[in-house]
């Protein structure tokens, strides 16, 4: 399940849940209970390895053949 983000429009919180889809109704804030909550787009990291891992002889990114 993806987290969505969301800013409490009443107290200004901003807080973050775990939705099965983004179309549900927004969750009532858990500070002050308010409902609406404004949905906020949120960042998200791309991560890529440092080193580009290659395999080995054997055809393998793991075994003993590309460790030596």
């Amino acid at each position: 399940m993806p987290i969505f983000e969301y800013r409490c429009m009443q107290c200004g919180d901003a807080f973050e849940t775990l939705q099965a889809r983004g179309g549900e109704a927004a969750p009532s804030c858990p500070r002050c209970g308010a409902a609406g909550a404004e949905r906020l787009l949120s960042v998200f990291a791309v991560t890529r390895p440092s080193t580009p891992t290659l395999p080995g002889p054997c055809g393998s990114r793991g075994c003993a053949c590309r460790r030596s």
